[in-house]
């Protein structure tokens, strides 16, 4: 039941193996995959996601042409973002250690300059979701296309070779948890602030 030696650390060393098998067998399956149509686009998204670049412009507009809803909800998808990079980046990154992929040289027209960074969790993914979601909890409305947004982003860097599978999958939940809990500690104080 619980693997060759009966434990249960056993068990999940075996499982985390198989998993990771997957996850590698998965990145190499996308690398593997001519997608001359799809490769200009997707490196230049996983460009512009850098430093959150992408979603600061966004956060930009929306104060810009938007009013008061909107600019709280920019305001909350870039608070959203700095939890999210902090959680990611000065704690999950340098527990876990995950070395970046060795990718091949072919089809190099796809890729973007490989991080110095550990490579899980995916740093982009959860800034992307992370915004996605602090401003949705905000303006439900632009829930579908800033999350649709944000899976591009978070694909676009095990296209691009920088990441793997499992890598984004934790980096997009990671962002998900942290928007969701900076957007309802926004409506609290929001809530607060109108009944005062």
């Amino acid at each position: 039941m619980y693997g060759e030696n009966g434990t249960v650390l056993q068990a999940a060393r075996e499982i985390a193996h198989e998993m990771s098998q997957v996850d590698r067998a998965l990145y190499a399956a996308v690398a593997a995959t001519p997608t001359p149509h799809l490769d200009d686009g997707l490196r230049n998204l996983s460009r512009a996601a850098d430093k959150s670049v992408l979603w600061m412009a966004v956060a930009g507009g929306m104060a810009a042409l938007g009013g008061p809803r909107q600019r709280r909800a920019a305001a909350t998808g870039l608070a959203s973002i700095g939890v999210a990079s902090l959680l990611v980046n000065a704690g999950f990154k340098s527990l876990a250690r995950r070395k970046r992929p060795e990718r091949q040289e072919e089809p190099g027209d796809r890729h973007v300059p490989m991080p110095s960074s550990t490579s899980f969790p995916s740093g982009h993914s959860a800034s992307a979701f992370a915004f996605a979601q602090g401003v949705s909890s905000v303006t439900p409305e632009l829930s579908v296309p800033l999350h649709l947004a944000a899976v591009a982003v978070a694909y676009s860097r095990v296209h691009t070779g920088v990441h793997y599978p499992g890598d984004v999958v934790a980096g997009s939940m990671i962002g998900i948890v942290t928007g969701g809990a900076v957007g309802r500690v926004s409506g609290r104080r929001a809530a607060s602030r109108r009944t005062v």
